[in-house]
């Protein structure tokens, strides 16, 4: 080669043959055991067999052979994808056949730079291995065995791709064609800790670098120091004092305040100057009060505009549900079609959530300014027993619109099945099937239509009875708030009378089961969840029911607060087998007979 041996000589020619003896080129291809191909690829003998060539010392590839990958090894851009002949001064190298796959090599080590060189003819030798693989690059060390095989380490990671190149390619030593100056080299990776010591090495000086490098960028965007505090002087003195007195300059001047006095500037001749820049240091606090009470007003302000604009969206969207319920009814429901009617149920649908998750919120907002208050502005519990009422009252009303919604509809389907019945003995043969599909169709929706008319019923039965019991609980216990008004104002005679029946009244009060407001309060709400539920409910249901109240209420604290109170609350079990449940139930008037 021109450049001394160092790159790979890849001759147009091969062994020297004119491209104008096509019959010599196809009998050297031949004696190698390869298809005769042309320079341009085109086969040279369409009838070949390489059973008949000379060469059958040497297997042809097998690209599944035991010990080799199926990863094939990549092309240097340097080299030319069409192999070629290569001469060298004591063999030479011919390419294997285009049309087998591409010889399969192992994974690659990391910062691999040692090669494994297989099928090289027995009376090869170190130079001759020189000799073919110094084209690839600077080889820095050959290690032979008898066996056929070596290991070369090159200088460089990229000499091993130019290596992998010559994998596949046969050898001839000189021009014998005996069997042990002939082989197939197989070139693959191999494995040293030479490579992957100098690799490790080299990626450790990569993290030092890179290390390097943060930290000069961490340096660059390091913000600057602050400024050195100055030393006291009377001068600098007055300068602090009258920074104290400025809004703009306090944090500066409060800053070297605080220096100098952790120095231990303070001292006799000192003192009073300290003494009244720590004056004017607290007279900052009123400012400070003052401005936050301004961003608490701006706030409350904001809260309340929100609150307002929020209840207007409610108020239109309730206007805009009734539209939807209004047209849900018989008389304006019948003349719409049905695509009209599902796009309206849809869009009913759709504001009701829309408006459930908007009074969600405003229930939030106001529950939590309820608990913002003093337990002396908590509701009475009259006014709670009030809303509760109020609630079941708007909940029947609701099951009575749709208890006259289904009854509508229930019509209508029933106008249809008779228009079905008078159309069915006018129609022809055909049409009597798909009617009749239709028929059962709207019996099965009418007889769905009934079962749920009357499970609303049955609710709205049940919701009326539940309603005459809150109201006769809650005359029952006004008049026992009457009798306990009584029975205080007397009590407070009697204490006023005599001082010595103080001590045993404080005693049972000490001593009864009920020992805070909260208690009380928790009782009362639980009395009146457990008589709204005659068939009692287990604890779970009433926590969860008064953890929507206060969040930080526990069923610890529930459950030992109801069996201190045995004569007002009663566990029963109920259920058979598996089902069986623990239920709790409201038995007050019971246990005031009893007391």
């Amino acid at each position: 080669s021109t450049d001394g041996g160092r790159n790979l000589s890849l001759d147009s020619i091969p062994m020297g043959l004119p491209m104008s003896d096509p019959t010599a080129w196809a009998t050297a291809m031949n004696n190698l055991g390869m298809a005769p191909m042309g320079m341009t690829g085109q086969p040279l003998l369409p009838d070949f067999d390489p059973a008949l060539g000379m060469m059958t010392g040497i297997p042809p590839i097998n690209p599944m052979m035991p010990g080799l990958g199926i990863v094939p090894p990549p092309i240097p851009p340097d080299m030319p994808a069409v192999k070629g002949i290569i001469h060298c001064k004591s063999c030479t190298l011919f390419p294997p056949n285009p049309h087998l796959p591409p010889p399969a090599t192992r994974e690659r080590p990391p910062g691999c730079k040692t090669v494994f060189v297989g099928g090289l003819p027995e009376n090869g030798t170190e130079q001759i291995i020189m000799e073919v693989f110094e084209q690839c690059g600077e080889v820095i060390a050959i290690r032979k065995s008898k066996k056929n095989f070596c290991h070369i380490r090159f200088a460089e990671e990229f000499m091993v791709d130019k290596a992998l190149y010559l994998s596949g390619y046969r050898i001839r030593l000189g021009s014998s064609t005996d069997k042990k100056d002939t082989g197939r080299l197989h070139v693959d990776f191999a494995q040293a800790r030479d490579d992957l010591y100098e690799w490790e090495c080299k990626q450790r000086m990569l993290a030092r670098e890179e290390r390097h490098r943060r930290r000069l960028a961490e340096e660059r965007f390091r913000p600057p120091s602050p400024p050195p505090v100055v030393h006291y002087s009377d001068h600098e003195c007055s300068v602090v004092a009258e920074k104290l007195k400025d809004d703009t300059k306090f944090s500066e001047a409060i800053q070297t305040l605080l220096t100098w006095i952790e120095r231990g500037e303070v001292n006799r001749r000192t003192a009073n100057n300290f003494y009244s820049m720590i004056q004017s240091a607290n007279s900052h606090i009123r400012r400070l009060v003052n401005e936050k009470a301004a961003h608490e007003k701006e706030m409350e302000e904001a809260k309340e505009k929100f609150k307002l604009a929020l209840s207007g969206i409610l108020v239109q969207f309730e206007q805009i549900v009734a539209v939807y319920h209004s047209a849900s009814k018989q008389k304006a429901w019948d003349h719409f079609t049905k695509a009209q009617r599902k796009n309206i149920s849809v869009w009913c649908k759709q504001a009701e959530e829309i408006r459930n998750i908007h009074n969600d919120e405003l229930m939030g907002i106001r529950r939590e300014e309820e608990m913002e208050m003093s337990d002396e502005e908590i509701e009475d519990p009259s006014e709670m027993k009030e809303t509760e009422e109020s609630a079941l009252v708007s909940q029947v009303e609701a099951l009575k619109e749709e208890n006259d919604s289904l009854r509508w509809q229930l019509d209508a389907y029933r106008n249809e099945v008779e228009l079905l019945k008078q159309e069915q003995g006018k129609a022809t043969r055909d049409e009597d099937t798909t009617k009749e599909q239709q028929m059962k169709l709207l019996q099965q929706a009418l007889q769905g239509m009934q079962k749920h008319l009357l499970k609303v019923q049955e609710e709205y039965k049940k919701r009326e009875a539940e309603l005459e019991k809150v109201k006769e609980d809650k005359l029952k216990i006004e008049t026992l708030l009457e009798n306990l008004k009584e029975q205080e104002s007397g009590t407070s005679r009697v204490c006023a009378c005599s001082q010595e029946k103080e001590c045993p009244v404080e005693k049972t009060l000490s001593n009864s089961p009920v020992k805070s407001e909260r208690e009380v309060l928790l009782v009362g709400i639980i009395s009146t969840f457990l008589h709204v539920h005659p068939f009692g409910a287990s604890i779970e249901y009433i926590c969860s029911y008064l953890q929507r109240l206060d969040s930080k209420i526990c069923t610890a604290e529930v459950e030992v607060l109801m069996t201190r109170l045995q004569n007002t609350f009663r566990q029963e079990l109920s259920g058979v087998g598996a089902s069986l449940e623990k239920r709790w139930k409201f038995c007050g008037f019971d246990g005031l007979k009893m007391t």
